[in-house]
């Protein structure tokens, strides 16, 4: 019997000291969802369950470069776009990308850490918005990334944030997965699907106690990158990795990993097998 085809995928990101967030929760659920994984690192975080104590910059010449190595050699089905720290970094990665066109790009604007510690500079809005927003197949902002996006205050209720989607729709986003799960009052985490040609599609999932959700984000964005070329729709890749997501939720909920938000348990298939 044939084997599946080998999903590549790559990661543009930070690195997270504390393997919670970024390019090692990115590398993890790649792994963990059957995708060879690739990185380019855009900036190195001193973090860890606690918050972030110090970000430095990696040059935008690196990031050329790295850009350059991956691209040239491993043919790249899906890319993740994670925390791109300054404008020029946006520039360089929205120059490769449109250099070596062809991946599925799920664009994850990280702003703020789950801490609410600030990851990006303030003049990196515009730029996202111009520069990668064209080039995405989907972006997947929480609640706070949404209303910085489109220049509103955060949205009290989903018909606020639905709104701010279509908004973000009109900027010229293919797709947003917006995600409504920080509203704690909820039972539920709801997440809105919003395309160009369907209306909009709610995923739910029920709420799970748990103070280890450090790299929720990353983690589903880059579901997302490796499921999509593995599955028949958007909307079909989108609800495997909510749920791959809520089971490395809940087992990791009684992990104590640091003393603030735990990780995820991205290997939990696994474990359970």
């Amino acid at each position: 019997m044939a084997s599946k085809p080998l999903v590549r995928a790559l990661t543009i990101a930070g690195s997270d000291s504390g393997g919670g967030a970024g390019i090692q929760a990115d590398l993890k659920t790649f792994g963990a969802l059957g995708a060879y994984g690739t990185s380019i690192i855009t900036a190195v975080t001193a973090q860890n369950t606690r918050g972030v104590q110090s970000v430095h910059v990696i040059p935008p010449e690196i990031i050329t470069a790295q850009c350059e190595s991956v691209f040239s050699d491993i043919r790249i089905d899906a890319v993740k776009i994670g925390m791109l720290p300054d404008v020029e970094s946006i520039k360089v990665v929205a120059a490769a990308l449109r250099k070596y066109s062809g991946a599925f790009v799920v664009f994850d604007p990280v702003l703020v850490a789950t801490s609410g510690d600030s990851l990006s500079q303030e003049d990196t809005v515009e730029a996202l918005c111009s520069e990668l927003l064209p080039l995405a197949d989907v972006i997947t902002p929480n609640l706070e990334e949404l209303a910085k996006l489109t220049g509103n205050s955060l949205a009290k209720d989903e018909k606020e944030m639905l709104a701010q989607g279509k908004q973000l729709m009109e900027k010229g986003a293919a797709a947003a997965l917006l995600k409504g799960g920080h509203w704690e009052n909820s039972k539920e985490a709801r997440d809105w699907l919003l395309t160009e040609e369907y209306d909009p599609q709610c995923f739910r999932n029920s709420r799970i106690d748990t103070p280890n959700t450090h790299g929720t984000g990353c983690t589903l964005a880059a579901a997302i990158a490796a499921l999509r070329p593995q599955r028949s729709s958007l909307s079909t890749a989108v609800a495997a990795a909510k749920n791959y997501l809520h089971g490395a939720i809940e087992a990791g909920a009684g992990w104590r990993v640091g003393k603030g938000a735990g990780p995820l348990a991205h290997f939990w298939r696994q474990y359970r097998d």
